[in-house]
């Protein structure tokens, strides 16, 4: 080879190098440095951090899922990072973010933390997983039958089973054993169905349905519509307890604001919390003391909380979506920290800002049984 040649051939292995580091970095299990950035809120001047970089699409679970350890030491998250939309575990106290998934088909909608803590639970394509935070070995739970494609899924507060909605030829409920996959019908329609949240300390589960809002019983005997006030409903939680749904009612009349309200299914009560600053969206925090919201306004693009006892509404910081909705607003267990998310800067980041001056700690739930 002449000396020109083996001068080219150098030159193209070294080009070649930083592909490959890369590639070695970004495979599962690998560390990522630390996006993290702190900046003062326009609106508050109080200080507020972007933890992931907007030139990647993050995302966080459904805010009816698990994002957040117990002890706030870590978030669950997506992000496309990796060229794809994957699972990352990112450490609060570092920065640094741990691929934790390879996923042909991973689906952003439906990916929550265990009850354990120690594991996570995803879609890939048609398949539920259950994988582990150190190990990140998946476990097949559950797979969809032909024609069907996942949707959006939660799990129980004992990370015993899971609420998953199919859709297909038509949409359906499905109540599946986490220990061995099996699955159960409870609800099925031709209009669509979204957001299960299985009911705290009672064997039903909370759904929407065209427009509506419905309970099913995990034993398949009732499934019916809630008689929730006039209106259109955005989000649906359900307090601690279990006893009663809180939903964000927009009246019919436009001249009305948007107001949270609770029903309590047992009863058919249903009564008003607090008027808005017209929420687009809303989480409660782990007491259901204090409730934290998204503002539609385009004039007033807040990150709001609202003290359920006085009916008083506190500013944190603006928020800037172009989509409100996107916010999503959830507390951490502890209720010391908010987390969202806004594509203000770029495309959706995740973001926090503290509230430990605003709302008292609450005590951490015990934690759940390890799931074998």
């Amino acid at each position: 080879m002449s000396p020109a040649n083996v001068l080219c051939s150098r030159r193209l292995f070294l080009a070649a190098i930083p592909g490959v580091c890369v590639a070695a970095t970004t495979g599962k299990g690998s560390l990522l440095p630390s996006a993290v950035s702190r900046y003062s809120d326009p609106a508050t001047e109080l200080p507020v951090f972007r933890l992931t970089d907007p030139a990647h699409t993050s995302a966080l679970p459904p805010h009816y899922a698990r994002a957040v350890s117990r002890k706030g030491s870590f978030l669950l998250c997506a992000s496309d990072t990796s060229g794809t939309m994957q699972a990352y575990r990112l450490d609060l106290k570092t920065g640094q973010t741990r691929l934790l998934t390879d996923a042909e088909n991973f689906n952003p909608a439906c990916f929550t933390l265990a009850a354990d803590e120690r594991s996570f639970c995803y879609i890939d394509g048609s398949r539920l997983y259950l994988s582990s935070l150190t190990s990140l070995r998946p476990r097949e739970v559950y797979r969809s039958p032909e024609g069907y494609q996942p949707a959006s899924m939660s799990v129980t507060d004992d990370g015993l089973s899971a609420a998953l909605v199919e859709k297909g030829p038509r949409y359906r409920l499905q109540w599946i054993r986490m220990i061995d996959g099996t699955a159960a019908t409870l609800a099925e329609a031709d209009e669509e169905l979204s957001d299960p949240m299985p009911r705290p300390r009672r064997a039903s589960v909370l759904y929407r349905r065209a427009g509506g809002v419905w309970l099913a019983n995990v034993d398949g005997k009732q499934n019916y519509r809630l008689r929730l006030a006039d209106g259109q409903y955005t989000t649906t939680t359900w307090n601690p307890d279990g006893r009663s749904v809180l939903y964000l009612n927009v009246p019919p009349d436009p001249r009305k604001l948007r107001n949270i309200r609770e029903f309590t299914p047992d009863t058919n009560e249903d009564k008003a919390v607090s008027d808005t600053t017209q929420y687009a969206c809303f989480e409660r925090n782990a007491d259901g003391s204090v409730l934290v919201g998204a503002s539609a306004s385009k004039a007033s693009p807040y990150v709001l909380l609202l003290v359920r006892a006085v009916h008083r509404e506190f500013t944190l910081c603006e928020h800037r979506a172009s989509d409100p909705a996107m916010v999503s607003p959830i507390f951490s267990p502890s209720s010391q920290n908010v987390f969202f998310l806004s594509d203000q800067h770029g495309k959706p980041a995740v973001y926090r800002i503290a509230v430990d001056k605003l709302v008292e700690a609450t005590e951490e739930p015990p934690a759940a049984p390890e799931h074998k």
